[in-house]
C-alpha cells in the first residue's frame, strides 16, 4: 500500500509539459482505464472505503466507486470518438473524489494526478465539446478541494498535486475558455498554498512558489494579444484584492501559526484549500473565524457579466491590483516578540515584486494600452516601489531596481515624473549615503544606476524631459556629479563603489561617443539667438511637436537656456526676495514691471526654491504679495478633487506660514479657489474654508506627538456641523476626510537637510502634477544634446577617471579608464572641446611616468615592468593619432613624453617620416642613396670635410664612451625593454608627424610652437650632448612636418625659419645640430619651390642663412651643401624666376669657386644654368656672368674649367641676341626701348667681365677670354648703339691694352713672350671692333677723338721696348692692322683728302699720327695718282674737321 502510494506521489511531482504525442483511442480508453484502476486502489486500502465494501456486498456501494465502475464501463466503447465525447463524462468522478471531505489526503492526490494526466494527453483542446463546462467544474473543483489530513507527507504531496492541476489548466489549449472568475480563482487558491507552505517543508515552499510565478507568466503573457473588447474592468473589483490582502493580513497575525492554517493533530480534521460555499466564494480558515473574499460581491449585473466572460483584461487587473496590495501587507502586522522582523520585511515583499516583475517582464509595453493596468503601475505599483526602494533591504532594493528598469523600458513615457522621482529619491539619495544607507545598499543603487546609464538613450531622455524642463530637478546634472563623486576614492585601493561609479561614467561617455556622426546635424550646439530681448511669458510653453527632433530638439535648447538663467534668480531669491526678484527681471525672466500673475508662475512652476521664504512672500500682508497669493492658488486645477487632496497639493508647492494670520490669508486663497473649480458639496467659500481650517488642525492633532488625547471620528465630525451655510456635511464626506488625514499626514514641517521627505501627500501632488506635465520626448539614436550633456560632464569625469586611473591597479579597472579616455576624447574633438582634450593629454602624461627629466637603464625597466604607465601612453598617442586636430597646449606634454622615449633609446632610428621619403621624388640613383637614413652612415673619426652624414659626428660623439664594454642586461632588463620597445610600437609615434597634414591649422601650429619650445634656444659655444641630441631630434621632426604640410608652409613657415636661424648664427663649430639645420633648411626649399611658387623668393632668401654660417662651419660643410644647391637647381631652376632668388643661389655657386672640394660641383650646377641659355634670364644674367668670371678667374681647378666658364659667359650672349629679337615685340614702343637697353646693358657687362678675365696670369685662359671677347663684340643679332661702342672702346678695349702693355713692361722675359701673345689678339679686338662699329660711331661727334686714341694705343704698341729690344710681331702687325683700318675708312669714304688752309684737318691729323707709326703707309693707301685725281675732284671749300671740332664727312664728297 505505502509503496502504491509512494509511486502516484512521485508521479504527481513530475510535470508533463509536453504530455502525450496524439494517443490512438484505444490507448486513451487504457490510460484512463489505468487511472480508474488507480483511484480504486487508493480507495480500497482505506480502511473506511475497504471494510464498507467487503462486510456488507449487498449493500449499495458508495457513488463516488459506483461513478468509477460506470465509467469504466463506457470508455472503451468510445473509441475514436474521444473529441465527440463530453469530458465531464470521464473527469467527473474524478472531480467528485477531489471535492468530497470524506476522502483522505492520498486518495484526493491520486484522482488530482489523474485529472493532470488527462489535461496533458491533448485529449481536451478547444474544440471538444462542452470544453468550456468541464474547465469550470475542473478549476471549481480543485479550487474547492477538500480532504482529511492523515499525515503531513500525503497533505503535501496534495498540495503540490492542485498548483499542478491548477497550472495545467491554463496550460493548456483550453484555457481560453476560462472566464475572468475562474482565472482568479486560480490565483487566489495559489497564493492560499503559497502561505500554508510557509510552515511545511522547503521543497513545497519552492513549488508553490514556482507555480505562482509560472501562472502570473502565463496569464501576463496573452496581454499583448488581447483585443479591445474584452478589456472592460468588472466595477468596484478593487475591493476584492483589498479583502484577499485584509485576509492574508490577519492571518499573519495568528498566534500560532503564521501560515493560517490549523495542522491536522487526528485523523479526523479536515484540511481545507477553500470552504464549501457557492463558486464565487473563497474560505480561508483562521482558528476560528472565517473571512470571505466574494468575486463581484459588490458587481452590478454588467459587472457580474464581464467577470464571465472569457478572461481578459478584468483578471489581470484583480490580479495585478492583487500582487500591488501584497505591498502594503506589512503596514498592518503586528512583530511578535519572538517573530523575525527582518523575514517579514523581506520575504513577503520580495515574493510580491518577483510575481509584479515577471508580470511586467511579459506584459510589457501592453500596460500602457489599457488604462486601467497603467494607473495601478502609476499611483499604487510606483508608490510602493518608491517606498519600498527606502527600506532598508538591499535585496528588497535590488528587485525594485529590477522592475523600474523594467518600467522604463517599456512604459517611460506614461512614468515621466514618477521615474524622475524615483531616480532622484531613492537611487540618487541612497548612493549619496543618505538617511542611513547601509554600503550595501549604495552598492545596489549604484548599480541600478549604472543599469540605466547603460540603456542607449536614458542619459538623453534624461536630459531633455527633466534639466531641460523648469520645473523638473536637473536630474542628469545630479546624476553626472554623483558618478564623477563616487569614483573619487576615499582611501586607497578603489572599493566597489569607486569601481561602480565609474563604469557609470564611462558608460554615459561611451554613449555619447557611439552616437557621434548619426544624422543630428543642426542640432548640436545651442543656439546664439537664445538671449531673451524681452519678457515674454514662457511658464507654461509647450513645443509644437513632441516626436519630431526638429521641433522638440530647439524647445529643449530654449528651455534649458531660460531655466540656467532661472536657477540664477532662483539662487538669489533664497537669499534675498526682492534682489532676486529684480535680478529676474534684469534677465527678462519677469516683466519689467512686477505683475501677481507672473510672480505666481514663478513660485508654482520653479524648482529649487525655498519653501519657507515663499511661504513667508505668500502670507504676507503685502497687498502685492496677496495678489500673488490669489494668482498663486488659481494656478491649481482642483476640479473633481477632494478637499483633502486638493490641499494636500496645495500645501506640497511651499510650507504653510506658523502665523494665524498668514494661515489664514493662505487658506482663504487656497478656498476661493478650491469652491470654484469644484463646488459640488461645499456650499460657499466660507465653508471650503472653515473645513480647511479643520483639517489642518486635525493633521496637526493626529500627527503631533505632543498631543496625547487624540480627535475621534465623532469629534471631528461633532466639530464640523452647520458649517456648510448652516446645513451639516455628509457624514460619509466627512468620515472620508477624517480617515485620510489620519492615515496620511499633510506634512508642514520644513524639508530637512534640503531634501524633500517622500510622504502620501508629497506623491498626491506628484500624481496631480503629472497629469499635467508636458509629454515624455522619447530621443532616437541622435547626438541631439549630447553637447550641452557633454558640456556638463566632461571635466567632472576627466576628473574622476583620472583619480581612479591612478589609484587603480587592476588591469580591467585601468584598460576601463583609458576606454574612458578615449570616449572623452572622441568626443572632446566632435564637439571642439580643446580645452577639455588638453586637460585630458596633460592627466594622461603625468601617468606615462615620462615626464621625469632623468632617465638610466632602471627606467626603462621600470617602465617595462608598470603596466599603468604604459597603457597611459599607449592611450596619450592614441587620442594624438586619433584627434590631434583639436589638441592645442597638449601638445608640449606629449613630446615631453617623445624626448624621454628617445633618450631610453625606445623611439625606432627614423621616426620622422616625410615627404621626401618617397623615392620617386629623386630619379637618380645617386640621390636616392644620399636620402637614406643618416644612422646608415658610417662617422668619422674627425669632423672633417668629406663627412657627408648628417649625424656623423653625432654618432661620434655617443660613441666616445664606448670604449669600456658595456656590461650585458640581466634577462629581465631584456624582457622589460622588448615589453617597452612593443609598447611604443603600438603607440604609432611616427604616425603623429606623418599624418601632421592633415591636423588643423591651429593645432598645427601649435605642434610647431612645441618642438621649438621642446627643442629649447641654441646658446654660442659648447652645450651638453644631451641638449644637443634633444635639439636634433626636435629640429628632425620640425623638418619633417614642415615638409609633410608644404600645402600650409605659410603657417608654419615663420616658426620654423627663426629656429633654424638662431642654430646656424649660434653655431661656431662644425656639428650635428647646424648640420641638421643647414640640410634641413636645404631639403625644405628642394620640396617646396615645385609646389609654392608664390613662396619661391622667400624660401630662397632663406638660404641666405648659408651664407651667415661660421667660415669652419661653411668650410666643413661646403661640398655637401653645394651638392644640394645642385640638386635644388636642378630641380627647381624653372621656378626660380626673382633676382632675389637667384642671387642667393648664385651667391651660395661663387662662394664654391675658390674652395678645392666644392668648385667642381658649384661649376656642374652654374653650367646647369647657363650652358645655351637654358635657364639664363634677365633677373639672374648678370649674377650668372659675375660667377662664371670668378669661376673663370680662379685658380682652384685646372685650365680647363677656367677655359669652360669662359665659354659659358660667352655662350650667353644667344641669348642676349634672342630677348633683343623678342623686345622687338613688346607691347609698346617705350617697353621696347626699355627692354633693349635692359639688354644692351647685360652685354656690356658680360664684355667688361671678359676683359677683366683677359688679365689672368694664365696664357690659356687670358688669350681665350681676348678671343671671346672679340667674338663677343663681333656679335650680329644685337644692335649696339654709337654710345655703346664708344664705351666699349675706353673702358674695355683701351684699359685692356693699357693694362697689358703695363703687364709687359712689368714681366719677366718667361712671362713676356705670353704677354706678346695677349697683345698682339688685343690689337686685333682694336682693330675689328672699330672697323665693326666704323659705320655707327662715324657719325658720332666724338668720332676724331675716338680715331686718334686709336691711333695713339697702335703708336704705342710700335714704341713698345722689352729690355731694349722692340716687339717684331707687334711690329709687324701693327701696320698692317693700321692699313686694313685705313682702306675701309677709305673706301667707307670717311678719309678723303682736305685743304690744309683751314687748319689741321681730321685728314692731316690721321697722317700725322699715321707717319709716327709707318711712314710709308700713306703712299700705300693713296697712291700718288690717285691723290691727285682726288685733290682736283676736291672743292675748296672743304675741310676736314679739327679734332675738337664736329665732323661731318658726306659721302658725296668722297671717291669710289
Amino acid at each position: 500500500m505505502n509503496s502504491l502510494n509512494g509511486q502516484q506521489e512521485v508521479d504527481g511531482l513530475v510535470e508533463k509539459l509536453n504530455g502525450f504525442s496524439n494517443p490512438s483511442g484505444g490507448t486513451l480508453a487504457c490510460m484512463l482505464n489505468s487511472e480508474i484502476g488507480a483511484v480504486l486502489a487508493v480507495m480500497r486500502r482505506n480502511v473506511r472505503w475497504g471494510v464498507h465494501y467487503a462486510s456488507d456486498e449487498e449493500q449499495m456501494e458508495h457513488s463516488l466507486i459506483i461513478s468509477f465502475k460506470e465509467l469504466r464501463k463506457k470508455i472503451f466503447s468510445w473509441q475514436n470518438q474521444w473529441h465527440r465525447v463530453d469530458p465531464v463524462l470521464y473527469l467527473q468522478p474524478f472531480l467528485d473524489v477531489i471535492k468530497s471531505d470524506e476522502t483522505g489526503a492520498p486518495i484526493t492526490g491520486v484522482a488530482l494526478s489523474s485529472v493532470y494526466k488527462i489535461l496533458n494527453l491533448d485529449i481536451i483542446d478547444s474544440q471538444t465539446v462542452n470544453i468550456d463546462n468541464a474547465l469550470h467544474l475542473i478549476v471549481d473543483a480543485v479550487t474547492s478541494c477538500r480532504f482529511e489530513v492523515t499525515d503531513p507527507a500525503s497533505e503535501e504531496v496534495a498540495l503540490m498535486k492542485i498548483l499542478q492541476v491548477l497550472l495545467a489548466c491554463m496550460k493548456t489549449k483550453a484555457s481560453v475558455s476560462l472566464n475572468n472568475n475562474h482565472v482568479c480563482g486560480i490565483v487566489t487558491t495559489c497564493f492560499r498554498i503559497v502561505h500554508q507552505a510557509s510552515s511545511k517543508s522547503e521543497l513545497l515552499q519552492r513549488i508553490s512558489r514556482h507555480t505562482m510565478h509560472e501562472l502570473i507568466r502565463c496569464i501576463f503573457l496573452h496581454l499583448p494579444s488581447i483585443d479591445g473588447n474584452r478589456h472592460r474592468l468588472v466595477h468596484g473589483s478593487q475591493s476584492n484584492t483589498e479583502d484577499a490582502v485584509f485576509a492574508y493580513t490577519q492571518s499573519l497575525q495568528g498566534n500560532k501559526h503564521v501560515n493560517g492554517y490549523r495542522s491536522a493533530e487526528s485523523g479526523n480534521e479536515l484540511l481545507a484549500v477553500s470552504s464549501d460555499v457557492p463558486m464565487d466564494t473563497v474560505a480561508v480558515q483562521t482558528n476560528d473565524k472565517t473571512t470571505e473574499i466574494v468575486h463581484g460581491k459588490n458587481s452590478s449585473t454588467s459587472s457580474d457579466s464581464s467577470m464571465a466572460d472569457p478572461y481578459g483584461i478584468p483578471a489581470m487587473v484583480e490580479i495585478f491590483h492583487f500582487l500591488c496590495s501584497l505591498l502594503n501587507v506589512m503596514e498592518n502586522i503586528d512583530i511578535g516578540p519572538r517573530s523575525n522582523p527582518i523575514a517579514y520585511d523581506e520575504d513577503v515583499p520580495l515574493f510580491a515584486l518577483g510575481l509584479i516583475n515577471s508580470a511586467i517582464e511579459l506584459g510589457g509595453a501592453s500596460f500602457g494600452n489599457h488604462p486601467k493596468l497603467l494607473t495601478l503601475i502609476q499611483e499604487e505599483l510606483l508608490y510602493n516601489l518608491m517606498h519600498f526602494g527606502l527600506s532598508m533591504s538591499p535585496l528588497i532594493l535590488s528587485t525594485v531596481c529590477s522592475i523600474v528598469l523594467n518600467l522604463y523600458h517599456h512604459l517611460r513615457t506614461k512614468i515621466r515624473l514618477q521615474l524622475a522621482e524615483f531616480i532622484s529619491g531613492v537611487l540618487l539619495r541612497i548612493s549619496q549615503s543618505k538617511y542611513g544607507a547601509s554600503y550595501q545598499q549604495q552598492e545596489v543603487a549604484m548599480e541600478a544606476l549604472v543599469d540605466f546609464c547603460r540603456q542607449p538613450m536614458f542619459v538623453t531622455e534624461l536630459y531633455v524631459n527633466y534639466d531641460c524642463d523648469i520645473s523638473c530637478s536637473n536630474v542628469f546634472e545630479d546624476l553626472a556629479n554623483l558618478l564623477s563623486k563616487s569614483a573619487f576614492p576615499v582611501n586607497s585601493p578603489l572599493s566597489a563603489m569607486n569601481t561602480l561609479a565609474l563604469d557609470g561614467l564611462i558608460a554615459l561617455v561611451q554613449g555619447m561617443a557611439e552616437r557621434i556622426g548619426h544624422d543630428s546635424s543642426g542640432f548640436g550646439e545651442a543656439s546664439p539667438s537664445l538671449e531673451l530681448k524681452a519678457y515674454e511669458p514662457f511658464w507654461t510653453a509647450k513645443c509644437n511637436d513632441y516626436v519630431r527632433p526638429h521641433h522638440w530638439v530647439p524647445f529643449a535648447h530654449s528651455r534649458k537656456h531660460i531655466k540656467r538663467k532661472l536657477m540664477i534668480g532662483v539662487d538669489h531669491f533664497n537669499r534675498d526676495p526682492k534682489k532676486g526678484l529684480e535680478y529676474l527681471q534684469e534677465l527678462h525672466l519677469l516683466p519689467s514691471k512686477l505683475d501677481p500673475i507672473s510672480v505666481a508662475y514663478f513660485f508654482r512652476y520653479t524648482t529649487g526654491l525655498d519653501k519657507n521664504i515663499t511661504g513667508d512672500f505668500l502670507g504676507s500682508h503685502d497687498e502685492f504679495c496677496i495678489q500673488v497669493l490669489h494668482e498663486f492658488a488659481r494656478t491649481f486645477e482642483f476640479g473633481d478633487m477632494n478637499l483633502d487632496t486638493a490641499l494636500r497639493i496645495f500645501l506640497e508647492a511651499f510650507r504653510l506660514p506658523g502665523e494665524s494670520q498668514k494661515i489664514q490669508r493662505v487658506l482663504e486663497a487656497f478656498s476661493e479657489s478650491y469652491f470654484e473649480q469644484s463646488p459640488h458639496i461645499l456650499a460657499n467659500k466660507d465653508a471650503a474654508l472653515l473645513l480647511s481650517y479643520s483639517l489642518i488642525m486635525l493633521n496637526t492633532d493626529q500627527h503631533n506627538a505632543q498631543v496625547k488625547k487624540k480627535m475621534s471620528e465623532d469629534d471631528f465630525i461633532r466639530n464640523n456641523r452647520k458649517i456648510n451655510g448652516g446645513d451639516d456635511l455628509p457624514r460619509d464626506f466627512l468620515s472620508d476626510l477624517y480617515h485620510s488625514i489620519c492615515e496620511n499626514e499633510i506634512r508642514m514641517l520644513p524639508d530637512q537637510g534640503g531634501v524633500a521627505v517622500f510622504t502620501r501627500s508629497h506623491w498626491i501632488g506628484l500624481m496631480h502634477k503629472a497629469k499635467h506635465a508636458a509629454p515624455f520626448i522619447v530621443c532616437d539614436p541622435g547626438s541631439y544634446l549630447d553637447y550641452d550633456m557633454f558640456a556638463i560632464l566632461s571635466g567632472p569625469s576627466v576628473a574622476a577617471i583620472s583619480v581612479v586611473f591612478d589609484h587603480a591597479e587592476q588591469e580591467g579597472v585601468l584598460q576601463s579608464c583609458i576606454d574612458g579616455f578615449l570616449a572623452i576624447a572622441k568626443l572632446s574633438a566632435a564637439y571642439s572641446f580643446g580645452k577639455v582634450l588638453d586637460d585630458l593629454v596633460v592627466s594622461l602624461c603625468k601617468f606615462t611616468t615620462l615626464l621625469n627629466p632623468f632617465f638610466n637603464e632602471k627606467s626603462i625597466l621600470s617602465f617595462g615592468n608598470d603596466i599603468k604607465a604604459r597603457m597611459a601612453t599607449v592611450g596619450v598617442f592614441t587620442i594624438a593619432n586619433c584627434y590631434g586636430d583639436h589638441i592645442r597646449s597638449g601638445w608640449r606634454n606629449m613630446l615631453d613624453c617623445i624626448l624621454s622615449l628617445q633618450k631610453m633609446g625606445l623611439l625606432p632610428a627614423r621616426l620622422a617620416r616625410d615627404a621626401a621619403d618617397d623615392l620617386e621624388a629623386y630619379p637618380d640613383n645617386d640621390r636616392v642613396k644620399r636620402s637614406e637614413s643618416p644612422a646608415s652612415q658610417v662617422p668619422a673619426t674627425i669632423p672633417s670635410r668629406k663627412s657627408s652624414g648628417i649625424m656623423g659626428r653625432f654618432s661620434l660623439l655617443l660613441s666616445l664612451d664606448a670604449e669600456e664594454p658595456a656590461p650585458q642586461p640581466s634577462e629581465e632588463q631584456v624582457a622589460a625593454r622588448q615589453v617597452a620597445l612593443q609598447t611604443v610600437k603600438n603607440c604609432h609615434i611616427d604616425n603623429i608627424f606623418a599624418e601632421s597634414k592633415f591636423l588643423q591649422a591651429d593645432s598645427l601650429s601649435q605642434l610647431v610652437r612645441a618642438l621649438v619650445v621642446a627643442a629649447g634656444r641654441p646658446l654660442k659655444g659648447n652645450s651638453s650632448l644631451e641638449d644637443e641630441v634633444t635639439a636634433v631630434f626636435c629640429l628632425d621632426l620640425l623638418i619633417a612636418i614642415t615638409l609633410n604640410n608644404r600645402d600650409r608652409i605659410t603657417l608654419l613657415w615663420q616658426n620654423v625659419y627663426e629656429h633654424i636661424a638662431n642654430v646656424v648664427q649660434s653655431s661656431v663649430m662644425p656639428g650635428t645640430l647646424v648640420e641638421k639645420a643647414v640640410f634641413g633648411l636645404l631639403r625644405i626649399c628642394q620640396r617646396l619651390l615645385p609646389y609654392k611658387e608664390n613662396l619661391t623668393d622667400e624660401l630662397l632668401k632663406s638660404l641666405q642663412l648659408v651664407l651667415k654660417l661660421d667660415a669652419r662651419v661653411a668650410d666643413a660643410y661646403c661640398e655637401q651643401i653645394t651638392q644640394e644647391v645642385m640638386h635644388l637647381v636642378k630641380a627647381n631652376a624653372m621656378q626660380i624666376r626673382s633676382h632675389i632668388g637667384w642671387r642667393t643661389i648664385i651667391s651660395l655657386l661663387s662662394i664654391t669657386a675658390r674652395h678645392p672640394e666644392a668648385s667642381e660641383t658649384g661649376f656642374e650646377t652654374l653650367s646647369y644654368v647657363m650652358s645655351e641659355g637654358a635657364h639664363l634670364l634677365p633677373t639672374n644674367y648678370v649674377l650668372c656672368l659675375n660667377a662664371a668670371r670668378q669661376f673663370a678667374e680662379s685658380r682652384v681647378g685646372q685650365v680647363d674649367r677656367s677655359v669652360r666658364s669662359l665659354d659659358l659667359m660667352a655662350g650667353s650672349v644667344v641669348c642676349l641676341v634672342r630677348w633683343f629679337n623678342q623686345s622687338k615685340e613688346a607691347v609698346n614702343e617705350e617697353t621696347a626701348i626699355k627692354i633693349s637697353q635692359d639688354i644692351l646693358e647685360m652685354w656690356m657687362r658680360l664684355v667688361q667681365g671678359l676683359r677683366k678675365v683677359c688679365l689672368d696670369p694664365r696664357e690659356e685662359v687670358r688669350n681665350h677670354a681676348i678671343l671671346l671677347l672679340q667674338r663677343c663684340l663681333a656679335t650680329d643679332g644685337i644692335r649696339l648703339t654709337t654710345d655703346l661702342w664708344l664705351q666699349c672702346f675706353d673702358p674695355v678695349i683701351f684699359t685692356l691694352l693699357d693694362e697689358l702693355l703695363e703687364t709687359a713692361q712689368q714681366s719677366s722675359p718667361k712671362d713676356y713672350r705670353s704677354i706678346e701673345g695677349s697683345i698682339i689678339l688685343s690689337l686685333k679686338v682694336l682693330a675689328k671692333a672699330f672697323l665693326q662699329s666704323l659705320p655707327d660711331i662715324s657719325q658720332s661727334t666724338s668720332f676724331c677723338q675716338l680715331w686718334l686714341k686709336v691711333l695713339s694705343c697702335m703708336e704705342r704698341h710700335m714704341k713698345l721696348r722689352f729690355r731694349g729690344k722692340r716687339s717684331e710681331k707687334i711690329h709687324e702687325l701693327v701696320p698692317e692692322l693700321l692699313k686694313n683700318v685705313l682702306l675701309v675708312m677709305k673706301t667707307s669714304g670717311i678719309l678723303v683728302p682736305s685743304d690744309p688752309v683751314g687748319g689741321d684737318s681730321f685728314w692731316q691729323l690721321t697722317w700725322l699720327h699715321v707717319k709716327n707709326i709707318t711712314p710709308d703707309l700713306q703712299s700705300e693707301v693713296f697712291p700718288r695718282e690717285e691723290m691727285e685725281k682726288l685733290q682736283e675732284k676736291q672743292p675748296k671749300g672743304g675741310c676736314s674737321p679739327l679734332p675738337d671740332g664736329n665732323v661731318v664727312v658726306s659721302p658725296n664728297e668722297t671717291t669710289a
